[in-house]
């Protein structure tokens, strides 16, 4: 009897062994469940655009699924706050853009670079002023209006890069109200329904609305001109020493699991060079080099806070 007692208890356990084991593994495996990826700004919008595709991608890679959250306001740093204030259970990630991570220059926001974790830069590319009708001819009309009475433009963010680029061109006597919106739609809107004179936009965002000439380009803020647009002169041709470019990273909050960081990373390797997703950069008239592995995102970080620094303490000066 004793001897049937233990087997019973012996076959009771190896069972129980079996299943918990199991248990415990479909529990530490990631993902297992979707993983949401916040958008700090409104829809229809570039940083819209790409965190879709970025969160497309990811459920093919992963096998799960990757809700988008749009979260605009406060030049981003609404849905800054919910990452970081989600678990650092690889649960959440954030496509940051470089309007909000210049808040690092222009403000002092309630985060800093170490409260998240660059899993990689995913696109770069220059921003230039749109406008719309007939008013403005190209640069030279603009600038010469600007210098004679103010002219509105359209951002997407105070503190944003746009708000430098634009206290720049004031720190050098053109007369510019800037007006931010925090949803990219509104921005579009204002300036095709001539609430504001121009747009300040990073030129993959607006490609619809050029190609329909609703609104057209007329400088871009970069060192050389666009393969697509020639005909368009940049900042440093015209005199103007700001290049700030626009850059997308998807982050994660600080504290994840390394090998839960390495699972989205690995993932997000592979998307970059997918020829859907290099499609997606020449379409947008970014670089085709965009892509920066989350083992040196650190120093363009870096790099980028200096230089926006350097700008906002010679406007000052």
């Amino acid at each position: 009897m004793i001897d049937k007692i233990k087997s019973y208890f012996l076959f009771f356990f190896f069972i129980a062994s079996l299943c918990f084991g199991q248990y415990s593994w479909a529990q530490d495996k990631y993902p297992s469940k979707p993983i949401q990826l916040i958008i700090p700004w409104g829809p229809s919008g570039g940083s819209d655009q790409t965190g879709r595709l970025i969160a497309n991608q990811l459920e093919q890679e992963l096998k799960i699924s990757v809700p988008v959250i749009n979260m605009p306001g406060a030049t981003g740093n609404i849905g800054m706050q919910k990452l970081l204030s989600d678990p650092a259970d690889g649960q959440t990630l954030l496509l940051l853009a470089w309007d909000n991570f210049a808040l690092l220059a222009t403000q002092q926001p309630k985060w800093k670079i170490d409260d998240f974790i660059n899993l990689g830069i995913v696109i770069q590319l220059p921003s230039g002023l749109y406008v719309s009708g007939d008013k403005f001819n190209n640069w030279k009309s603009f600038e010469q209006a600007a210098k004679n009475s103010p002219v509105s433009i359209a951002i997407s963010g105070l503190g944003s890069t746009d708000d430098i680029t634009m206290s720049y061109l004031q720190s050098k006597g053109l007369k510019i109200n800037v007006i931010p919106y925090a949803k990219p739609g509104e921005r579009y809107a204002a300036l095709i329904g001539g609430h504001v004179d121009a747009l300040y936009s990073p030129a993959g965002n607006v490609a619809s609305f050029v190609e329909s000439k609703q609104m057209r380009p007329i400088i871009f803020f970069s060192a050389e001109r666009l393969n697509d647009f020639k005909d368009i002169p940049t900042s440093k041709e015209v005199g103007y020493n700001v290049t700030l470019p626009q850059r997308r990273a998807l982050i994660i909050k600080a504290g994840t699991d390394p090998a839960k960081i390495a699972v989205i990373s690995q993932a997000l390797n592979k998307i970059v060079n997918l020829p859907k997703y290099k499609a997606y950069l020449k379409d947008s008239f970014a670089s085709e080099k965009s892509y920066v592995p989350q083992s040196d995102t650190l120093v363009v970080m870096n790099q980028d806070l200096e230089e926006m620094q350097k700008i906002l303490k010679n406007i000052n000066k």
